[in-house]
């Protein structure tokens, strides 16, 4: 949809994921899209030095979340809230959907 205007579709992809589900890492975003980590990592790493992104260390993990002092941060999720509205009804609820634990054990789908 943007990639255009961010430059590549990897920059799409990672902002796409990160303003659907508040935060994301390179092997998660990789994997949910099936592609490879290196250039999702690239895109990651890119848009911290730029200060778009913030990112922690989690043990071995580095969750990436939209930096709070970014000055263009509201009108960047704007946009990208607006992209969202045109993908797929399918790719659409795949990003919304945000299951991070397992199911209880029994448990009716």
């Amino acid at each position: 949809m943007i990639e255009a205007l961010l430059g590549s579709k990897n920059a799409e992809r990672v902002l796409i994921y990160i303003v659907t589900r508040e935060e994301g890492y390179a092997r998660e975003i990789a994997n949910f899209y099936g592609t490879d980590v290196k250039p999702i990592q690239m895109q990651l790493d890119k848009f911290e030095k730029s200060g778009v992104l913030a990112s922690r260390t989690v043990g071995r993990t580095r969750p990436y979340v939209f930096n709070p002092r970014y000055p263009f941060l509201s009108e960047l999720k704007a946009l990208l809230e607006k992209a969202l509205l045109f993908y797929p009804a399918k790719e659409m609820e795949d990003l919304t959907m945000n299951r991070r634990r397992p199911r209880a054990k029994g448990k009716s789908l």
